[in-house]
């Protein structure tokens, strides 16, 4: 198999970006999962099987990359929860509370696994079987995840857009 080129790593890192920050929502952390993909693939690229499943192999190494951190995350999150003292929590103000709202607005009220088939079937162009491939799920439930998708953005395409909720202070 020949060895990977510039290149072609080159063109799908646009691509790694854009399917990362759809999965994190945050820049930052999406880079950081697009280096750690592109160092596996420089580190681990000969267990490839064939050259014309780069792009699906790729998709694959950073999808799972992100669930185990996610996985890690909520390990800690649990542990650090037995160990944390409790604080109070403070209010958030009118302007975090219609930033949050205004950011959780359709794509990303989607569930993760929702997420990621949409951009990997219509933003990546990828087919059912490749999708599949590369998430690691059965062909069904991809279709099945996609038609719930799709279903949950039309719903939210119909109620329109949050109405933010700040009042006038006088």
């Amino acid at each position: 198999m020949p060895p990977l080129d510039d290149d072609s790593l080159r063109d799908l890192i646009p691509r790694l970006r854009r399917f990362a920050r759809s999965l994190t929502q945050d820049p930052v952390a999406a880079d950081d999962l697009v280096q750690a993909t592109l160092e596996r693939a420089l580190t681990h690229g000969a267990e490839r099987t064939k050259e014309a499943a780069l792009q699906s192999w790729l998709f694959s190494v950073l999808y799972r990359k992100f669930v185990d951190e996610q996985r890690r995350v909520t390990r800690w999150r649990r542990i650090a929860w037995l160990f944390a003292a409790e604080e109070e929590a403070q209010a958030a103000t009118p302007e975090q509370v219609f930033a949050a709202r205004t950011s959780l607005a359709g794509f990303s009220r989607l569930t993760v696994e929702q997420r990621a088939l949409l951009m990997l079937v219509s933003v990546e162009d990828m087919g059912y079987r490749e999708a599949a491939e590369t998430l690691g799920i059965p062909i069904g439930t991809v279709m099945s995840r996609l038609s719930r998708a799709r279903q949950a953005l039309r719903a939210m395409q119909e109620d329109g857009p949050p109405a933010p909720s700040l009042r006038v202070m006088k």
